[in-house]
C-alpha cells in the first residue's frame, strides 16, 4: 500500500480546495444559469425524493452547494456540509446572492454529529460522487442514523460501481476487479470541471464501494431500505462508448446490450 493512503483526508481536502474556485468559473458547473434555473437536480431525484416543502434536509459533502440550494429552492430547510473552507464561503456567498434560504457548515463528513449538535432532519441527501471519497461506510451510515428524526430518510443518488469495471473504450471488456474496493491512488492535473486548469494538489485517494457494500451499510445502520433503483444512464461520459442525448444525459448506443450506470437509494428510519 502507497504511504499517501494514510493522508487520505489531507490530500483530498487539499484537492478539492484548490478546485472549487476553478469549478466555479467553469462551464461545467454553469453557476450563472443556475442563478437562473435553481435546479441542479436530476429528475429521478426529484420524483424519487418527492415534496420537500418545510423539510428538514441535510445534504453532506455538498461542495459549494449548488444541489443544496436546488432542494431550498423547492422548499426545504436545506443545511449543506462540506469539509472544504473555500467550498462553504462560496456555497454561503451563493445562498445570499440568491436570497435563497439555506446555510452551510464546514466540517468532515464523519464529524457531521458533533457539527450538528442536536439536530435531526427529515432527509439526509448524498448525491453524486460522494461515497468514493469515504474509507468506512458503516460508519457513515450510522451517523446518517443519527441525524435523521424517526420516520426521516437517507436518499442517495451515485454512479454505480460496475460500470467502472469495463474497460473506458467500449465498455464491454472487464478491465478492473470489482472486488477490490481500495484504496486506490487517483487524481491527476485539472480536473473534470476543466481539463485544462492548472492544478498544484493533484493526487487523490478514492474508494471504488460495491454496491453490497452500501446496501449493507446502510441496512446495518438500522434503516429500512424502501428501494434500490438502477438505472441505464448517467451525467458525464463515464465510458467513451457511450452517446449524449437531451441536457447531458449519456446512454448506451442504440441496440446494445445495457448495463447500470447509476443508482438510487432510499431507506428509512423507523420509526
Amino acid at each position: 500500500m502507497d504511504e499517501r493512503t494514510g493522508r487520505w483526508r489531507e490530500l483530498n481536502q487539499a484537492s478539492w480546495d484548490e478546485r472549487v474556485h476553478i469549478h466555479l468559473g467553469s462551464t461545467f458547473y454553469d453557476v450563472a444559469g443556475f442563478g437562473d434555473r435553481r435546479d441542479s437536480l436530476k429528475d429521478f431525484e426529484k420524483a424519487e425524493v418527492g415534496d420537500v416543502t418545510g423539510k428538514r434536509l441535510l445534504h453532506l459533502q455538498c461542495h459549494f452547494g449548488r444541489d443544496t440550494l436546488s432542494w431550498a429552492a423547492r422548499g426545504a430547510r436545506a443545511v449543506g456540509l462540506d469539509f472544504s473552507p473555500p467550498a462553504v464561503e462560496a456555497a454561503t456567498q451563493l445562498a445570499a446572492d440568491l436570497n435563497l434560504d439555506a446555510r452551510f457548515v464546514l466540517a468532515d463528513v464523519y464529524d457531521a454529529v458533533s457539527a450538528l449538535p442536536g439536530q435531526t432532519f427529515d432527509i439526509v441527501y448524498t448525491g453524486f460522487g460522494a461515497l468514493n471519497w469515504l474509507p468506512d461506510l458503516p460508519r457513515w451510515a450510522s451517523l446518517i442514523a443519527e441525524l435523521l428524526d424517526d420516520g426521516g430518510f437517507l436518499y442517495l443518488a451515485e454512479f454505480h460501481p460496475f460500470s467502472f469495471v469495463l474497460d473506458d473504450e467500449t465498455g464491454r471488456t472487464v478491465t478492473n476487479d470489482y472486488f477490490d474496493e481500495g484504496p486506490h491512488l487517483s487524481g491527476g492535473p485539472g480536473t473534470y470541471a476543466d481539463a485544462t486548469a492548472e492544478t498544484e494538489h493533484d493526487v487523490t485517494i478514492e474508494w471504488t464501494h460495491m454496491l453490497s457494500s452500501v446496501v449493507s451499510a446502510i441496512a446495518g445502520a438500522g434503516l429500512r431500505i424502501e428501494f434500490l433503483h438502477e438505472h441505464d444512464h448517467t451525467f458525464y461520459l463515464q465510458r467513451q462508448s457511450l452517446q449524449e442525448h437531451a441536457d447531458e444525459i449519456y446512454r448506451h448506443p442504440v441496440g446494445a446490450p445495457r448495463y447500470p450506470l447509476t443508482y438510487s437509494i432510499r431507506a428509512r428510519k423507523p420509526g
